[in-house]
């Protein structure tokens, strides 16, 4: 294993992580990573690693927006919902260290919900949302690990 394939193997597994982290951008360093790879290699064997490792990326990026939607319309949460979400998750990540993304999501979401349905039916559809949202990154994240898996073998065949 080359010293470009160790710096590459890094920012995969950072790639990977950025798929919970979602400061990172997960996917696109995994992309990136085994684009640079298969330009150093440039063998017919790294241009289908990367065409498979693409495919299990972009498949998993249609897949994890389809199947959480579906989910959220199911149960009645609205797409402005996840917003207020995502606004005070922004707003949280620069006022608590750490957690304050996580915290202001969640906060986020329970409080459009309970604007829009009240009290008592808002932890509910809170509950929804979130489940809808572990979906979406449980999708990437095996879409990731599929295509770093794709470049392991990739490493080891060429």
């Amino acid at each position: 294993m080359s010293a470009t394939e160790i710096l590459l193997a890094l920012v995969i597994a950072v790639g990977v992580v950025g798929v919970i982290v979602p400061v990172l951008p997960g996917t696109v360093l995994v992309l990136g990573a085994v684009l640079v790879w298969a330009l150093d290699i440039g063998t017919a064997t790294a241009w289908a690693v990367f065409a498979v490792s693409a495919t299990f990326l972009v498949v998993g990026a249609v897949v994890k927006y389809l199947v959480p939607g579906r989910q959220l319309k199911a149960s009645g949460v609205p797409n402005r919902t996840l917003l207020a979400g995502a606004l005070l998750g922004f707003v949280g990540f620069f006022v608590i260290p750490v957690v304050g993304l996580f915290v202001g999501f969640v906060l986020g979401i329970y409080v459009a919900e309970r604007a829009r349905v009240g009290g008592a039916a808002a932890w509910p559809s809170t509950k929804h949302a979130l489940r809808a949202v572990g979906v979406s990154i449980l999708i990437e994240l095996v879409a990731a690990a599929l295509a770093a898996a794709t470049w392991v073998v990739g490493v080891v065949v060429t």
